[in-house]
């Protein structure tokens, strides 16, 4: 990692400058200062690639820091640009992540803010050269499989946003592969040396979330036999991933969102707060949206959480990506499994792009297995994944709409789920896999529209 260079800080108030200009003196890093929008815009003709990060202010004498943030990210998108807002003000801050910032400090500033943001830009990895043609993004360095138009999009995306530090929501339907997605962001990032944890929301009992996440103290409820730290505190330095972020119950998202605004945990049963340095990604294949109108999300926290929307293709959005899929997995379960690897008739990926796939690669992966399993040679045909009755239930038991008469299918939620019940022949267990939830949370669905 190569020194840095200059700090450029852009604040009209002498002393912000001066707090900050010592801080990067101690920390080995000289500064340039500006007052205003004009002065800043000399510093960068002036020393150009020289500047390795900026300070500025939302509010300066001649304009809003935020045209300043949009002028350096069209002309150096790879100069990280950290904004200073006034406490409490989480819109501008959101404001600011949206226009391309890096990411924000509020005033007063305080040391251990500014320890964290120089670490971050210190840590930066290269970003992906902005004039890259997507078509020549060859995915060598990702997990993400595929070489279709979608996934270079997608690839190209987290390049991108990987180098900043605001909150992203992933929308994709389930078996997408929404914490691939998450843990490629985590790996292309400044927190790529710190932890990446994992959480899934809707698997934890309500009771015990929020002792999960923000932890606890000892006595602090019956069972809480010792302190503990909680997944925020387990994240620290790192990301944290809150997939099905729409199954947190209500009174959580309060407790959530002051997180978000503040930075600070205060776990059950404390009576401080104790500040964390996460990034937080979060998931859904649910329209959170609609939860919003619905009353089952609160929608600041939506705005919080969803300041850089990213969407994962279904895999019928991508279905060129079936042979290079299909490929993989059988390699890996292969590898499992301590065989060899079977090789694939070409037939196979025309009668696979023939399928719905409503449980996206976690599908075809189940599908694949099931195909290994039924072959006992070196070759995978076209008669091991040919439509089944545990694929399309067109055989018994009857269909899903005839085992549940009355209920229309009005969402996509609701024609996944029954469609999922179908292929597997109403095993609740099999399907709530294949959608990516708990069985609870199946049971759940079916009982809130009326299907036993």
């Amino acid at each position: 990692m190569r020194p840095m260079a200059y700090c450029l800080i852009v604040d009209d108030e002498p002393d912000i400058r001066t707090l900050v200009a010592l801080f990067m003196k101690r920390e080995g890093v000289p500064t340039l200062e500006a007052a205003d929008l004009a002065e800043a815009r000399e510093q960068l003709d002036r020393q150009g690639e020289a500047i390795d990060l900026c300070l500025a202010d939302m509010r300066l004498p001649d304009g809003n820091g935020l045209d300043l943030v949009d002028e350096i990210r069209r002309q150096r998108p790879d100069l990280p640009v950290a904004v200073i807002t006034a406490h409490g003000q989480v819109e501008a801050a959101v404001r600011a992540l949206k226009a391309g910032a890096f990411d924000f400090i509020n005033k007063p500033i305080e040391q251990d803010t500014l320890r964290r943001l120089l670490r971050d830009a210190r840590n930066l990895q290269p970003a992906r050269p902005s004039t890259t043609p997507a078509a020549e993004t060859d995915g060598s360095d990702s997990s993400l499989i595929g070489q279709s138009r979608a996934m270079r999009q997608l690839r190209e995306m987290i390049g991108r946003l990987a180098r900043s530090q605001a909150p992203i929501f992933i929308q994709g339907e389930s078996g997408t592969g929404k914490e691939l997605v998450a843990r490629e962001i985590h790996a292309h990032s400044s927190r790529a040396g710190g932890p990446f944890v994992p959480v899934n929301c809707g698997a934890i009992p309500g009771e015990l979330i929020e002792s999960e996440l923000f932890g606890h103290h000892k006595g602090s409820f019956t069972g809480a036999t010792r302190d503990k730290p909680g997944l925020f505190r387990a994240a620290e330095g790192g990301t944290l991933f809150l997939d099905e972020i729409a199954e947190l119950p209500l009174p959580l998202q309060v407790s959530l969102l002051r997180v978000l605004q503040e930075r600070r945990v205060r776990p059950v049963g404390g009576t401080e707060e104790v500040p964390v340095d996460v990034r937080i990604v979060s998931a859904s294949h649910q329209d959170l949206h609609q939860a919003v109108e619905a009353g089952r999300f609160r929608q600041d926290l939506f705005f919080r959480l969803n300041v850089i929307g990213l969407r994962v293709p279904p895999l019928r959005e991508r279905l060129d990506d079936l042979p290079a899929l299909s490929t993989t997995i059988v390699a890996r379960l292969a590898a499992r499994d301590a065989r060899p690897v079977p090789s694939i008739d070409p037939a196979v990926f025309q009668t696979l792009a023939a399928q719905p796939f409503p449980g996206n690669v976690r599908e075809l992966e189940n599908l694949l297995e099931r195909a290994m399993a039924l072959t006992d040679g070196d070759r995978i045909t076209e008669e091991a994944v040919a439509p089944h009755p545990m694929m399309t239930g067109e055989e018994e038991p009857a269909s899903a709409l005839a085992a549940c008469p009355g209920f229309i299918p009005e969402t996509d939620e609701q024609r996944n789920v029954l469609t999922a019940l179908q292929q597997t022949r109403w095993n609740r267990s099999e399907a709530a896999r294949q959608l990516g939830m708990t069985l609870r949370q199946l049971r759940y669905r079916l009982q809130k529209w009326g299907v036993e």
